[in-house]
Parts: structure tokens; C-alpha cells; sequence
């Protein structure tokens, strides 16, 4: 489903992303994780074809996105991605319903259509009540959801999220989590997920390590926080 070669990413003297090779099949849920300023959203950002690698090459779903044209680029995002942020980012004057439709509106698919598949995913989420309430009178856990179905209105090949349940209690983050799981297993999705909660990266069919700017091996983060660890001891004997 995605497969990243040789990727690197600069933000003028900064180089944020330092040759970045991933694959991730069709169906998996992979979490991506490190420490703040890792690179993770970054490349998230350029697997969502949002921003562009200085170097490299990223196919998403068979096609090469870093080659399209911007107006070609714009129509692949829309049909082929979906987002999910950490934050809802519904737009307030439109019911739950309306909000899952737009994207499929932008697709150009007819009202009766988008509104079928809005309904059939908000029921799918367990939010057919919910359809016809404006963001301002859902919870966070329900409007969260309601980013989720708008994410997959079009079908897209890769749902990209990030630090989606960043914003949420135990009870709605333990929620939309099995959602996830629920939507591999009832459609096939394959996830993409930036995240500092280490129980959904534990849930997850992989989990992907970055530090500065590079994947690295859980062998290699653990045998430097050892090495962390007793450097401190030694210190400590000495003193």
C-alpha cells in the first residue's frame, strides 16, 4: 500500500527526515513512534502528499505521488487518503451528516450518493442519532468518530491519523482505538498512525521507531536507554 525509498525532508538549515525507507502492506495497522521533533508527523505529512521529500520516492497505492502535477495531487488526496487529526476539525455550521459528505462532494459524487455512504458509515460508528447535531452538541469521543467516517466517506486506500485520540478520555481513546481494529477487519483499511500513546502503538500489527530523523530497531532504543541507565548508576557509585 505505501512504500517510501530514500526519503529525506529540509526545512532550510534543518534536515528533518535523514533517508526514510518504509513498506506497509495493504490491511496493517502501523503506529509510528518517538520523541518530539523525531520527524514523525513530517512524514506523515509527506506520505499524505501535504508537502513534498527533497529527495526520494513515495508510491502510494501503486502511484508515484511525489511526480503528479499539483491539480492531480489535490484529486489523489482526496480520493485516495484520508486524514484524521487530533483534533476533530469538523466545520461548526454543518450537522455530523454534512460533515462526513463534503469530501465526496469535492470527489464529485451526487448528493443522494454521499449522502448514502455518510449515513451507512455514521451507523456503521454507532451514530445514526447523531446525524442531524452540529458538532457543538456531540461529545469528544462522538465528534471524533464523526472525523473517522468523514476520513473514510471515499473509500480512500490509506487512512493517515495523527495523535487522533491525543484529545480524548480513557474511556473515548479505548473506544476509538477498537474502531480502528474494527475497520480492518470489516473493510480491509489500512492504518497509518503517529502516536505518543504507548497502549495503542501495543495494539498495533507494527510499531515503527523514529529519532532524529531516522527509523531505528527497538534493539537499538533499548540498548542506549541501558546505556543511559548505567552510565546514571556509575555516576552515582562514583559520587
Amino acid at each position: 500500500m505505501i512504500d517510501i525509498k530514500g526519503v529525506t525532508k529540509s526545512f532550510g538549515n534543518l534536515q528533518v527526515l535523514k533517508g526514510i525507507d518504509l513498506h506497509v502492506e495493504k490491511g496493517e495497522v502501523v503506529s509510528i513512534v518517538g520523541p518530539s521533533g523525531a520527524g514523525k508527523t513530517t512524514l506523515l505529512q509527506i506520505i499524505g502528499t501535504l508537502d513534498k521529500p527533497d529527495q526520494g520516492e513515495v508510491v502510494v497505492d501503486g502511484i508515484e505521488v511525489s511526480s503528479l502535477s499539483m491539480s492531480k495531487l489535490s484529486n489523489f488526496r482526496n480520493q485516495h487518503i484520508g486524514f484524521v487529526f487530533q483534533f476533530h476539525q469538523l466545520l461548526p455550521e454543518f450537522t455530523a451528516l454534512e460533515n462526513v459528505m463534503i469530501p465526496a462532494f469535492i470527489a464529485g459524487k451526487s448528493y443522494s450518493e454521499a449522502k448514502q455512504q455518510a449515513q451507512k458509515l455514521l451507523d456503521f460508528m454507532g451514530l445514526s442519532q447523531r446525524a442531524s447535531h452540529k458538532p457543538n452538541q456531540l461529545s469528544g469521543g462522538e465528534k471524533q468518530r464523526v472525523a473517522v467516517a468523514r476520513a473514510l466517506v471515499n473509500s480512500p486506500s490509506v487512512i493517515l491519523a495523527d495523535e487522533p485520540s491525543g484529545s480524548l478520555d480513557s474511556k473515548n481513546k479505548s473506544e476509538l482505538h477498537q474502531l480502528f481494529f474494527d475497520l480492518r477487519d470489516q473493510f480491509g483499511q489500512t492504518f497509518v498512525i503517529v502516536t505518543h500513546d504507548e497502549g495503542l502503538a501495543a495494539l498495533t500489527d507494527r510499531t515503527i521507531h523514529m529519532k532524529d530523523g531516522k527509523l531505528v530497531d527497538v534493539d537499538t532504543i533499548s540498548l542506549e536507554q541501558q546505556v543511559h541507565v548505567d552510565g546514571e548508576s556509575a555516576d552515582a557509585t562514583q559520587q
